[in-house]
Order: structure tokens, then C-alpha cells, then sequence
């Protein structure tokens, strides 16, 4: 294997990359309007109840249409998966990296492509396209290179060989959300498929597109039928199926944490015929929290806040929706907030504007509920309101000042444009006030104080932590992303113990 290293950025302002998105989206525009299918080991169907993909920024634009799959495909797929297992475990590590580098390899080579295929389907703008796909292409790799190196050293013992060696599990579901439709599905397949188990992948309703178009390469790399079983479908439909089949042997999943609170109670349950307890492997979001302090660079904490708050429109589980403000900067800080956030240009995907639609007519509702309830609980700021364009589901950029630690604003995660600002008096509240929500996944600090940032990194209790910079754009290899509390299991994508989580340790003790 190769050494890993990140996949680069693109800069869109020189001529040169903007003219080849450009040119992507024309290749992606042309093939709008596809039918995504089924694909159940060998076998690509075509169901006569199908998925509607659209434009967020255009709703009236179709990007395509995905099957839509039945408790009947539930146990096909589960079966195939199950079929395929054996052959794929049993095959050298060395070969199952091989194929699963080469799907890295495949979506490099087509970066732009499938980003673009992001700005139609999912509604991020260039940077956050490409960025997107660029996890992807790492996950691939690292993992990759990771399932080569998997280890477990032993001691020796007299007269006897004593060795301990990790074998994959079996079948699982993998349940990826809409907001990483590329990157996460991708990272939450190929870590335990290199690893040797198979999988039965359920895609997010709102980007079936993509998950088909991953789907595509995955075959073209070489992953045999029934290695990775492609399902769209409601959850009502199949995903509690997928979760309580007997033949399920653990649960990828990642997305709210009503539904993973769910998965978590329902994966507990043995069902008859089931000779295990499941795995459930869940990140389920978080109430993010960046402190500034009287010591910070304000100009470079403003820039961050609002990368971090409304990059791809907050629907990230790592965005920043609360600034903890001590009092001594507070207002200049929100000064500083309030007009970078005013200068943001809100508009379509497509033409590169830093803020687009959410994702679906219910999330841009349920958004615009919460910032209606946020009217009586603090003082609006800034923004508020939907904006007009073509249909497409714009929200303005939102602040709420004078925000209480125990509100629903401070509390509840909106998984959108909105930030609720918070003042303290000193750094001691600040602490409490970040650690005071049942999340715990991204948190940040801007201070020049040495000993609160020693202080932080010791009690701010969040799975990734950042100093002096954004919350946002955790890096494969680099910064290992999970969660604490109510943000999930910690699973840590990214991370080297990722793999780890999809085996089993075996132990044989041979008398000499």
C-alpha cells in the first residue's frame, strides 16, 4: 500500500479549476433523470414504487428517481450478503485493500464529477462538494492501508504457540445520512467491508443518487455481488427490518439521535434465531459549542464561528450553533459575527454561493419552527426568515443574542443556519455552560491563555476539540471524529480503532 496522505483541495478561485466544475456540472446535468436501482448481489431491480430525488435550490428539478425497496428485498439482500461472506472474509487482507484503494483510486479520478453530482442532489456549493468527496477518497485509502496493518501481538509461553488473530463477523446494515452523502456512506461501507464482512447499505431518501452513483464504482473496483448490497428505502418500510433481522450481525449507523436511540433499544433485543448479540455503532449529532475569551484574536474567531456556523448552511453535526461569549469581548465579537454573517450571499449550489438550501421542505418547516419558538426565548438579531428563490428552500442566516444556557435554542439541535449566542462572565461559566447540553461532539476554543487551553483540553467534554481555529472539516488520519455522551458510541472515524469495531479476536493455544 501507499503511504496515505489527504486528498487535495481545489482553489475554485483560479480560472482553471472553476471552468472544470463548470464543466462537471454540464456532465452531471446531462445525465439527470436516471433510475437508481436495487442491486442485491448479482442482481440490479427496478421496483414499481420509486424514490423522488430533487433540488433542493429547484424542487421542481428531478435529479432522478431510486427503487424502493420492500421487506421481501430485506431478506434477499440480507441472504446475499450472508452468501457472499464467506469468500470475501477468506480472502487475503492484502487483496480486500486492494479493491477497496482502488474505489479511491475510481472516485479521485472522477472528484469533480461526483461532487458536482453533490450541488445538484445535496445543495453544497463547490468547496463542500469537493471537500465532501475528498473524505471519500481518504476513507478509502486509510482504511485501506489500515486493514493491512491490523495486529494483535502475544506473548510466548514454553512448549507451547500460542496466537490470537481478528476474523470479520458477517452480514451488517449500514444506515449513512443525507448531510455527508458521499463521504460517510462511503467511510461507513468500506471500513468494515476491507475488514471482510458484507453489508447491506441503506441509503439516505434524500440522496439516493449518490449512494447509487458509489454503488457504480464499487462495482467497476471489483467488489463481487453481495459484498455490498444497495437497498434505498423509507425507514418505515425496512429500516426497523434491517435493524431487528436475526441475521443482522451489527448496525453502522449515523443521523439523529431519536433514530439512533431507536436502533440502539432495537439492536439490543435477541430475536429467535439470532446466535449473537448485535454490535451498534451510532453517531447521532450534537449542540456544538465555541468558546471565545477576553485573550482571543476576535478577528480570527469571527472568521471561524461563521465558517463553522453556517458552512453548508449548519447541516452538520459539528457546526457551531452556540458562541460562548465572555462578557469583556462580547459585544465586539457579535459585532464582528453579525457582519460577516450579513455579508454571506445565499443562493443556488450550482453557481458557488457560500449558503445554500437546506435539504428538504420538512427540515427548511422544522427549521423555520425553531427559529419562530427562538423568538420567545431571546433576541433575534439577524435573519429569520425563508427567502424566495425558485421554490428552493433558503433560509437567511440566523443569530439569537441573550440566549439562556437551559433554552431550547441552547439545548435542542436545529441542523441548520442558526446560532445562538451565549454570554458568560469568565471562563469558569464558559466551561460550564459548553459541558451543560446532553451532546458532546465538537467544541472549540479561541483564547491565547495556555492554561485554559490545557484546561479545556482536559474537561470540555466533546470527542473532537479544536484550538484557535474552526469546529468544522475533520481530517481522515488526522483528527479521529466521534463523539461522546449523547453524541454517539465514539466510534471515531478516520481514526486507527476504527476497524477494530467490525472484528472479532480469536485465540488458539497449540501444546508443542
Amino acid at each position: 500500500m501507499q503511504e496515505f496522505r489527504t486528498e487535495p483541495y481545489s482553489d475554485f478561485s483560479e480560472p482553471g479549476p472553476r471552468a472544470r466544475y463548470e464543466s462537471a456540472l454540464a456532465v452531471v446535468e446531462a445525465q439527470l433523470g436516471r433510475i437508481a436501482p436495487l442491486v442485491i448481489g448479482a442482481d440490479h431491480i427496478i421496483t414499481d414504487g420509486l424514490i423522488r430525488s430533487a433540488d433542493p435550490s429547484r424542487p421542481g428539478l428531478e435529479i432522478g428517481r431510486a427503487a424502493s425497496a420492500t421487506a421481501a428485498h430485506v431478506e434477499q439482500a440480507i441472504d446475499a450478503a450472508w452468501a457472499a461472506f464467506p469468500d470475501w472474509a477468506a480472502r487475503p487482507v492484502e487483496e480486500r485493500a486492494r479493491l477497496v484503494s482502488r474505489i479511491g483510486d475510481l472516485l479521485a479520478s472522477r472528484k469533480l464529477e461526483m461532487a458536482a453530482w453533490q450541488s445538484f442532489e445535496a445543495g453544497k456549493n463547490w468547496a463542500e462538494a469537493e471537500a465532501d468527496v475528498a473524505e471519500a477518497i481518504d476513507f478509502c485509502h486509510y482504511y485501506a492501508m489500515q486493514a493491512t496493518e491490523m495486529e494483535v501481538p502475544t506473548s510466548d509461553y514454553p512448549g507451547e504457540r500460542n496466537e490470537s488473530f481478528l476474523v470479520a463477523m458477517g452480514a451488517g446494515v449500514v444506515i449513512p445520512p443525507w448531510n455527508f452523502p458521499l463521504a460517510i456512506l462511503a467511510g461507513m461501507t468500506v471500513g468494515p467491508v476491507v475488514a471482510g464482512n458484507t453489508v447491506v447499505l441503506k441509503p439516505a431518501s434524500a440522496t439516493p443518487v449518490i449512494g447509487s452513483k458509489f454503488m457504480e464504482i464499487a462495482t467497476e473496483a471489483g467488489i463481487p455481488p453481495g459484498v455490498i448490497n444497495f437497498l434505498p428505502g423509507s425507514g418505515a418500510a425496512i429500516g426497523d427490518m434491517l435493524v431487528d433481522h436475526p441475521r443482522t450481525r451489527f448496525v453502522n449507523f449515523t443521523g439523529s439521535k431519536e433514530v439512533g436511540l431507536r436502533i440502539a433499544e432495537r439492536a439490543a433485543v435477541v430475536h429467535p434465531g439470532q446466535r449473537w448479540l448485535k454490535r451498534a455503532f451510532l453517531e447521532m449529532g450534537g449542540k456544538d459549542a465555541l468558546i471565545v475569551d477576553e485573550t482571543a484574536d476576535l478577528e480570527a474567531a469571527a472568521a471561524a464561528v461563521v465558517t463553522s456556523a453556517y458552512g453548508y448552511q449548519g447541516q452538520k453535526c459539528s457546526a457551531c450553533s452556540r458562541l460562548i461569549a465572555v462578557e469583556a469581548i462580547h459585544d465586539e465579537l457579535l459585532d464582528r459575527v453579525v457582519a460577516a454573517t450579513s455579508a454571506l450571499e445565499v443562493g443556488p449550489p450550482v453557481d458557488n454561493f457560500p449558503v445554500g438550501p437546506v435539504i428538504t421542505d420538512v427540515q427548511h418547516r422544522a427549521i423555520l419552527e425553531e427559529i419562530e419558538r427562538g423568538r420567545s426565548e431571546a433576541d433575534l438579531v439577524l435573519g429569520g426568515h425563508a427567502i424566495d428563490q425558485e421554490g428552493g428552500y433558503y433560509l437567511e442566516p440566523t443569530i439569537f443574542r441573550a440566549v439562556r444556557p437551559d433554552a431550547r435554542l441552547a439545548q435542542h439541535e436545529i441542523f441548520g443556519p442558526v446560532l445562538s449566542v451565549l454570554a458568560v462572565a469568565d471562563f469558569d461559566e464558559a466551561m460550564a455552560v459548553a459541558n451543560g447540553t446532553e451532546f458532546g461532539l465538537t467544541g472549540g476554543l479561541f483564547s491565547q491563555d495556555r492554561r485554559r487551553i490545557e484546561r479545556a483540553t482536559r474537561e470540555f467534554r466533546v470527542g473532537n476539540l479544536y484550538i484557535n481555529r474552526k469546529i468544522t472539516g475533520a481530517l481522515v488520519g488526522i483528527q479521529p471524529f466521534g463523539g461522546l455522551n449523547m453524541s454517539g458510541s465514539n466510534a471515531k472515524a478516520g481514526g486507527p480503532d476504527y476497524l477494530r469495531l467490525f472484528v472479532e479476536m480469536k485465540t488458539v493455544a497449540e501444546r508443542l
